[in-house]
């Protein structure tokens, strides 16, 4: 398939760390074990003040049909089961555990007994995986394909599009057995007709080891433009396989599949040893930060403590992300815990964090061209500012991903992306609202 000139943005990659080895923190003094790591329902904690717990052990019951237990990340003791407010704004229940530093395995850990598929679902699930790209899906739930004789093909994402991240280039260069091992138990039960990865040209080590391995399973390598956002789940379907993803439908519904690299490794390693996930690898990077590096940490271990790992602070950051300065969350806290779905800590300095100033809308058009769904985001904040929904709905508000491609290529410094977040959020209310009266007649 050609590529013609591409919606989307070219970034600066900065990826000083990709060709840094993982290392492995100390165990942190606490964790402190969200809920809420996933998209979906909440686990419900089953552990109390005073409680006794190894590594792998689960402290957090899967709730409702989306959902993912949560595993203790350390061996130690329970000091309280409490809400913490998570930085999108949400309270939720969260288990704090202080460590003995004797990093006991609970005695129940051994690889799942798989006999069909729906054994194969029950183990992805009590795993605890979810996407390690970012978005934090549940993976059970991804992979449970109701009609797998409709798929088209399993996409494993491995462009790593953001700045700065490189935690899955390093899955790729030091687990690639385990990522083709991954690929080999989804092969086994979701019978793909194709398998493709998607991987941005400027990983050249990562590629180099992927291809021989591609070429020797009859797996499709495509090496992608380095252009920002390839790594969304439906740009990289379009990219990949061709396929566009209607309004309203999901990828299942074009029959593709999409996992990202690092969760495919991750189950390679749950099957074989039936440890879930409770570590996991994270970049630590941005101007702030003293020593640079692929830190594999504990799931709940502080902010804090990561950076303390990498050397403290060269100076006092100005903004600290999760994941990367597009579509990364601004932590307040540096006590917040590491989630299952944090790819990077950033640490940024008022330079790198300085936002241009706003001006006049000149209706250049940048942030039209830009958008990867081909949104007129200067439509969307012309409805928010009238306040007219209908408007923002014709829009197509609730169809923005958030890339922050219109907000990069805006030479008026229109906060687009924030506005954008804010029409959608009146959208959901407003068709809410819509549904309950039609309920209700």
């Amino acid at each position: 398939m050609p590529f013609l000139k591409l919606p989307g943005v070219h970034l600066p990659h900065r990826k000083s760390t990709a060709g840094m080895a993982e290392v492995r923190m100390e165990t942190p003094a606490s964790v402190t074990l969200p809920m809420s790591m996933h998209i979906g329902t909440p686990a419900t904690p089953v552990v109390k003040a005073g409680d006794r717990v190894a590594i792998g052990q689960v402290i957090g019951a899967a709730t409702g049909p989306v959902s993912v237990p949560i595993h203790s990340s350390v061996s130690g003791t329970v000091k309280k089961v409490d809400a913490i407010r998570m930085p999108g704004g949400a309270l939720t229940p969260a288990v704090v555990i202080e460590s003995d530093g004797e990093n006991r395995v609970f005695e129940g850990i051994r690889p799942p007994e798989v006999n069909d598929f729906a054994s194969f679902i029950a183990a992805v699930r009590d795993s605890g995986s979810v996407g390690l790209g970012g978005a934090g899906f549940p993976t059970a739930v991804k992979l449970n394909v109701r009609d797998r004789s409709a798929l088209r093909a399993l996409i494993i994402n491995a462009a790593e599009c953001e700045p700065y991240i490189t935690s899955d280039t390093r899955t790729m260069v030091e687990h690639t057995d385990d990522l083709f091992e991954g690929i080999g138990l989804l092969k086994k039960w979701l019978a793909p007709p194709r398998i493709v990865i998607g991987v941005e040209r400027n990983k050249a080590e990562a590629i180099a080891r992927l291809r021989p391995r591609c070429a020797e399973a009859g797996i499709e390598l495509r090496v992608l433009p380095a252009v920002y956002p390839q790594g969304a789940e439906k740009v990289l379907i379009y990219h990949t396989i061709g396929a566009v993803v209607p309004e309203g439908k999901l990828p299942v519904d074009v029959g593709a599949v999409v996992l990202n690299c690092t969760t495919a490794a991750f189950l390679a390693h749950y099957f074989r040893t039936g440890m879930p996930l409770v570590e996991r690898c994270i970049t630590v990077d941005g101007g702030a930060v003293r020593e640079p590096k692929n830190l594999v940490v504990p799931v709940g271990c502080a902010a804090q403590d990561v950076f303390d790992a990498a050397g403290g602070f060269l100076v006092e950051p100005a903004k600290v992300l999760y994941g990367g300065p597009m579509m990364g969350t601004a932590l307040s806290d540096l006590q917040m815990p590491v989630l299952k779905n944090t790819n990077a800590l950033l640490a940024l300095t008022a330079v790198e964090a300085k936002l241009p100033p706003e001006t006049a809308c000149i209706r250049c058009g940048r942030c039209i061209n830009h958008c990867p769904l081909h949104l007129s985001p200067v439509d969307i904040a012309r409805a928010l500012k009238s306040g007219n929904v209908e408007a923002m709905e014709a829009a197509k508000a609730q169809l923005c991903m958030e890339c922050g491609c219109c907000s990069y290529g805006c030479p008026a410094g229109k906060r687009l992306v924030q506005q954008n977040k804010l029409a959608k959020a009146q959208v959901r209310q407003y068709l809410a609202k819509k549904r309950e009266e039609a309920d209700r007649s």
